[in-house]
Protein backbone atom coordinates (compact mmCIF):
# COMPACT_ATOMS: atom_id res chain seq x y z
CA UNK A 1 0.00 0.00 0.00
CA UNK A 2 1.57 3.41 -1.10
CA UNK A 3 1.67 6.15 1.49
CA UNK A 4 -0.46 9.25 0.90
CA UNK A 5 2.06 12.83 0.68
CA UNK A 6 0.61 15.59 3.58
CA UNK A 7 0.13 18.66 2.45
CA UNK A 8 2.64 21.57 3.12
CA UNK A 9 -0.47 23.30 4.70
CA UNK A 10 -0.83 20.68 7.40
CA UNK A 11 2.52 21.21 8.57
CA UNK A 12 2.20 24.95 9.02
CA UNK A 13 -0.50 24.52 11.30
CA UNK A 14 0.87 21.78 12.89
CA UNK A 15 3.47 24.43 14.06
CA UNK A 16 1.02 27.32 14.48
CA UNK A 17 -0.97 24.61 17.00
CA UNK A 18 2.30 24.05 18.44
CA UNK A 19 3.14 27.53 19.62
CA UNK A 20 -0.01 28.74 20.69
CA UNK A 21 0.00 25.28 23.21
CA UNK A 22 3.28 26.00 24.25
CA UNK A 23 2.47 29.84 25.12
CA UNK A 24 1.67 33.37 23.83
CA UNK A 25 3.94 34.88 21.00
CA UNK A 26 5.92 37.70 21.62
CA UNK A 27 3.48 40.95 22.32
CA UNK A 28 1.01 39.04 24.29
CA UNK A 29 0.31 39.68 27.68
CA UNK A 30 0.73 37.17 30.60
CA UNK A 31 0.39 37.10 34.33
CA UNK A 32 3.70 35.53 34.65
CA UNK A 33 6.70 37.85 35.23
CA UNK A 34 9.48 37.47 32.20
CA UNK A 35 11.92 35.54 31.83
CA UNK A 36 15.76 37.56 32.07
CA UNK A 37 17.97 35.11 30.31
CA UNK A 38 20.67 37.82 31.39
CA UNK A 39 19.94 39.43 34.59
CA UNK A 40 23.65 41.00 34.90
CA UNK A 41 23.55 44.09 37.72
CA UNK A 42 19.83 44.65 37.07
CA UNK A 43 18.58 42.17 40.41
CA UNK A 44 21.91 42.69 42.63
CA UNK A 45 22.05 43.56 46.50
CA UNK A 46 22.69 47.17 47.00
CA UNK A 47 21.15 49.97 49.13
CA UNK A 48 19.09 52.38 47.45
CA UNK A 49 19.53 56.60 48.11
CA UNK A 50 17.88 57.46 50.78
CA UNK A 51 17.90 53.80 52.44
CA UNK A 52 18.11 53.10 56.15
CA UNK A 53 21.17 50.37 57.01
CA UNK A 54 21.37 48.07 60.03
CA UNK A 55 25.57 47.97 58.65
CA UNK A 56 26.62 51.54 59.50
CA UNK A 57 26.52 53.18 63.48
CA UNK A 58 24.67 56.02 62.20
CA UNK A 59 22.02 54.11 60.22
CA UNK A 60 22.79 55.71 56.90
CA UNK A 61 23.64 53.75 53.39
CA UNK A 62 24.49 57.24 52.06
CA UNK A 63 27.96 58.00 53.35
CA UNK A 64 29.07 61.25 53.81
CA UNK A 65 32.38 62.23 52.38
CA UNK A 66 36.30 61.55 53.85
CA UNK A 67 36.73 64.72 55.95
CA UNK A 68 38.78 67.57 53.48
CA UNK A 69 37.71 65.84 50.52
CA UNK A 70 37.15 68.66 47.86
CA UNK A 71 35.28 68.17 44.60
CA UNK A 72 36.82 68.39 41.30
CA UNK A 73 36.83 72.28 39.98
CA UNK A 74 35.94 73.16 43.93
CA UNK A 75 39.14 73.87 45.41
CA UNK A 76 38.63 77.43 46.75
CA UNK A 77 42.16 78.60 47.70
CA UNK A 78 41.35 82.03 46.75
CA UNK A 79 39.64 83.02 50.18
CA UNK A 80 39.03 86.74 49.60
CA UNK A 81 36.81 85.81 46.33
CA UNK A 82 34.65 83.21 47.36
CA UNK A 83 34.26 85.18 51.18
CA UNK A 84 34.80 88.73 50.44
CA UNK A 85 37.63 88.69 53.60
CA UNK A 86 41.16 87.94 53.34
CA UNK A 87 43.34 85.59 55.31
CA UNK A 88 43.56 88.03 58.41
CA UNK A 89 39.76 88.40 58.18
CA UNK A 90 39.64 92.27 56.56
CA UNK A 91 37.13 92.75 53.90
CA UNK A 92 38.62 92.65 50.52
CA UNK A 93 38.83 96.56 49.69
CA UNK A 94 38.79 96.09 45.84
CA UNK A 95 36.64 94.23 43.22
CA UNK A 96 38.91 91.40 42.10
CA UNK A 97 36.91 91.54 38.73
CA UNK A 98 37.59 94.66 36.47
CA UNK A 99 35.24 96.71 35.58
CA UNK A 100 34.85 96.07 32.44
CA UNK A 101 31.73 96.80 30.37
CA UNK A 102 31.02 92.91 30.11
CA UNK A 103 31.00 92.26 34.04
CA UNK A 104 28.85 95.17 34.61
CA UNK A 105 26.30 94.05 32.24
CA UNK A 106 26.52 90.80 33.82
CA UNK A 107 26.21 92.61 37.45
CA UNK A 108 23.03 94.52 35.70
CA UNK A 109 21.62 90.82 34.69
CA UNK A 110 21.73 89.56 38.14
CA UNK A 111 21.39 92.23 40.05
CA UNK A 112 17.67 92.83 38.09
CA UNK A 113 16.37 89.36 38.51
CA UNK A 114 18.13 89.07 42.48
CA UNK A 115 18.05 92.82 43.73
CA UNK A 116 15.57 95.06 41.96
CA UNK A 117 12.20 93.89 43.46
CA UNK A 118 13.34 94.93 46.85
CA UNK A 119 15.85 97.61 46.20
CA UNK A 120 14.39 99.09 42.86
CA UNK A 121 16.18 99.88 39.77
CA UNK A 122 18.26 102.59 41.17
CA UNK A 123 19.03 100.72 44.50
CA UNK A 124 17.52 103.66 46.29
CA UNK A 125 15.51 100.73 48.76
CA UNK A 126 11.71 101.91 47.27
CA UNK A 127 11.47 98.45 45.93
CA UNK A 128 8.15 96.36 46.65
CA UNK A 129 8.91 95.70 50.13
CA UNK A 130 9.23 99.69 50.97
CA UNK A 131 5.54 100.15 49.18
CA UNK A 132 4.59 97.26 51.40
CA UNK A 133 5.92 99.28 54.41
CA UNK A 134 8.86 97.06 55.20
CA UNK A 135 12.38 98.94 55.24
CA UNK A 136 14.59 98.16 52.62
CA UNK A 137 18.23 99.32 52.58
CA UNK A 138 19.35 102.12 50.29
CA UNK A 139 22.80 102.00 48.58
CA UNK A 140 23.48 105.23 49.16
CA UNK A 141 23.38 106.41 52.42
CA UNK A 142 26.68 107.14 54.34
CA UNK A 143 27.26 103.55 56.29
CA UNK A 144 26.37 101.91 52.90
CA UNK A 145 28.84 104.25 50.87
CA UNK A 146 31.38 103.66 53.36
CA UNK A 147 31.41 99.84 52.88
CA UNK A 148 34.39 98.14 51.03
CA UNK A 149 33.66 95.57 48.10
CA UNK A 150 34.26 92.99 50.34
CA UNK A 151 31.33 93.63 52.69
CA UNK A 152 29.27 93.99 49.78
CA UNK A 153 29.98 90.71 48.41
CA UNK A 154 29.18 89.30 52.15
CA UNK A 155 25.86 90.92 52.48
CA UNK A 156 25.10 89.47 48.94
CA UNK A 157 25.99 86.01 49.89
CA UNK A 158 25.10 85.63 53.88
CA UNK A 159 22.84 87.89 53.90
CA UNK A 160 21.79 90.69 57.01
CA UNK A 161 18.88 91.92 59.04
CA UNK A 162 15.55 90.42 56.89
CA UNK A 163 17.38 90.06 53.73
CA UNK A 164 18.47 86.29 52.94
CA UNK A 165 21.59 85.07 51.51
CA UNK A 166 22.08 84.66 47.81
CA UNK A 167 24.96 82.68 47.45
CA UNK A 168 23.35 79.18 46.74
CA UNK A 169 21.28 80.85 43.71
CA UNK A 170 24.09 83.33 42.42
CA UNK A 171 27.55 82.27 41.63
CA UNK A 172 30.64 84.03 43.48
CA UNK A 173 31.71 85.53 40.07
CA UNK A 174 28.11 86.75 39.89
CA UNK A 175 28.02 88.11 43.37
CA UNK A 176 31.55 89.89 42.42
CA UNK A 177 29.54 91.22 38.94
CA UNK A 178 26.76 92.67 41.24
CA UNK A 179 28.85 94.50 43.54
CA UNK A 180 30.47 95.90 40.37
CA UNK A 181 27.19 97.49 39.30
CA UNK A 182 26.31 98.61 42.95
CA UNK A 183 29.17 100.57 42.95
CA UNK A 184 28.11 102.09 39.49
CA UNK A 185 25.07 103.06 40.71
CA UNK A 186 26.48 104.47 43.53
CA UNK A 187 29.16 106.13 41.67
CA UNK A 188 26.27 107.64 39.03
CA UNK A 189 23.93 109.38 41.90
CA UNK A 190 27.33 110.52 43.71
CA UNK A 191 27.79 112.28 40.33
CA UNK A 192 24.29 113.82 39.96
CA UNK A 193 24.38 115.47 43.30
CA UNK A 194 21.77 113.20 44.32
CA UNK A 195 21.99 112.54 48.24
CA UNK A 196 19.71 110.30 50.32
CA UNK A 197 16.04 111.08 50.51
CA UNK A 198 16.10 113.26 48.03
CA UNK A 199 13.51 111.89 44.93
CA UNK A 200 14.92 110.86 41.71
Amino acid sequence: MRAERIPAWSGLCLIALALSAVGCVRGCTSSYPPIHLNPNMDYQLKYQAQEESRFFYDGVAMRLPVPGTVARGELREDLGFYTGRDADDTYVTSNPLPAADETLARGANRYTIYCQPCHDKRGTGKGILAERGVPTATFHDEIRLAYPDGQIFEVISQGVGLMKGYAYPIAPRDRWAIVAHVNRLQQDRQAAGLTPGVSD
